[in-house]
């Protein structure tokens, strides 16, 4: 299997915010794109937007479990939200294990110097963005051995 060209959206779920992080089609970089306000009356009609405008071939949620694996209640919320996505849309949503990416995205903005209070919302997207880099790291992994290497 050759990994399919065409963006790929990931979607880091919060009770308060949403991050969404899109890759360029040769699936080689990812992007962030905005935070959603999961609250929102609008939501969903900024999710049919995002998914007018990338046309995505594959979209990704980050599943968040404790570091032993354990799931919890933001892993139950995070698994609605991948349903409501398949259901609203009819569209194959895959979950990631995103364990650690609010705190790599955390760690990453706060040695680029920005603070906490500021980059609330950039915290959202960067943890996307670790999202979806492991999604299309595990594609091209999948690839690989497909093809014997």
């Amino acid at each position: 299997m050759i990994v399919e060209k065409g963006r790929r959206l990931a979607f880091d779920y919060g009770d308060v915010r949403i991050g969404v992080a899109v890759s360029d089609r040769d699936c080689i970089m990812a992007t962030p794109v905005v935070t959603l306000e999961t609250k929102k009356a609008d939501l969903w009609d900024r999710v049919f937007e995002l998914l007018s405008e990338y046309e995505p071939v594959r979209i990704y949620v980050g599943r968040p479990v404790h570091l032993a694996g354990q799931s919890s209640d933001s892993t139950s919320k995070a698994e609605l939200f991948a349903g409501e996505l398949r259901d609203r849309f009819d569209l194959e949503v895959t979950l990631i294990d995103e364990r650690l990416s609010t705190i790599s995205a955390q760690r990453n903005l706060h040695e680029a110097g920005l603070s906490s209070r500021a980059s609330k919302g950039v915290i959202d997207q960067a943890a996307a963005v670790a999202i979806l880099e492991l999604a299309m790291d595990l594609e091209k992994g999948q690839a690989k051995r497909d093809r014997g290497e």
